[in-house]
């Protein structure tokens, strides 16, 4: 199946830039996928996004969205996505509907008609159902003025899907939110991912966000540093796994632990057990001396990111020296 976004070879320079903004990249999205693109400030993230969505014009390389060239046909691109932008870009003096249909009328998705009762059936039987699975039907026709940070969340994304777009790009969409706005979010992207079928692609300083993406690209200076599902990112950066426990007769787990040659170190309420070969149950399955705590501590997307950048940090800075010492 032919992929839904597809960057070959991208490179963006800026005029008089020293370096390339975005070099030489390349990947690939599925339909109906989840991906995550994330990087630090200044790393391309949203010179990337601004030449996917037609908005920045690339200086090499070819980028296509369901399989519409981005220069080339840049309108047929904007009929296929939806943009969440992290900053809000809603008329709080209009009403809910009315800040749709104006949408709608500019973008030329239906013609203007000054009253709800005019507008098409269709407009009607798609914002209705829309705001129905947001959760906020009955404030339709209310101004925006009185929505919490939440709703005009929640309006945008109505606002973004009225064109039903095959790819919704989301920069920073829950930035401003509080947790439990920012959780009512994303089960809601959730439920528009599988009812709608849009390819959700997200960039986001929030990198539990990304846990359950399906792939994780990771820029740094312009150059993809690494990609895949994040269990595999993990595993291939090798970060620590291991779990923590107790017993009233820790003497007897000590000499257990020490018995299966496990890497392991006391610490205040226990001990802290390292099991990177191994697993945790099998590991549990040989110590007879009864537990009284146990929590097995998973490596974070986020933490392997910040492994990953601070490597890339590095060999960086080794590159700049041996490039002094030649």
């Amino acid at each position: 199946m032919e992929p839904v976004i597809k960057v070959d070879r991208l490179v963006k320079r800026y005029h008089k830039g020293e370096e390339n903004a975005v070099d030489d990249i390349s990947f690939e999205v599925n339909a109906g996928e989840f991906f995550a693109f994330l990087g630090p400030n200044g790393a391309g993230k949203t010179t990337t996004i601004s030449i996917l969505t037609t908005i920045l014009s690339k200086t090499e390389g070819t980028v296509t969205i369901v399989g519409h060239d981005v220069e080339r046909e840049a309108k047929q691109v904007r009929e296929c996505i939806g943009i969440l932008f992290q900053n809000h870009s809603v008329d709080l003096e209009l009403t809910f509907e009315e800040n749709i249909r104006l949408h709608v009328s500019l973008y030329g998705i239906y013609g203007y008609r000054p009253f709800y009762r005019l507008m098409p059936t269709e407009y009607k039987q798609r914002i209705e159902s829309l705001a129905e699975m947001m959760g906020i039907h009955d404030s339709l026709f209310k101004k925006l003025k009185t929505f919490s940070g939440g709703m005009k969340r929640k309006v945008e994304i109505v606002r973004s899907l009225m064109h039903q777009p095959r790819v919704l790009f989301l920069d920073e969409p829950t930035q401003g939110l509080d947790a439990s706005s920012r959780r009512s979010f994303w089960e809601h992207m959730q439920k528009v991912r599988r009812e709608e079928n849009v390819t959700l692609f997200l960039t986001t300083h929030y990198l539990a966000e990304a846990e359950d993406a399906d792939t994780v690209c990771m820029i740094h200076r312009g150059k993809i540093a690494m990609s895949g599902s994040p269990n595999e990112m993990k595993r291939i950066l090798m970060l620590e796994r291991s779990m923590e426990l107790d017993a009233d007769d820790r003497c007897a787990l000590k000499s257990e632990l020490s018995e299966f040659k496990v890497e392991f170190m006391e610490i205040s309420n226990g001990f802290k057990v390292k099991y990177q070969q191994q697993t945790p149950q099998l590991l549990l399955s040989q110590i007879n001396t009864p537990l009284t705590k146990l929590n097995v501590m998973q490596p974070t997307l986020e933490e392997a990111y910040m492994h990953l950048m601070v490597r890339k940090d590095k060999e960086g800075e080794q590159n700049v020296d041996s490039g002094k010492g030649a």
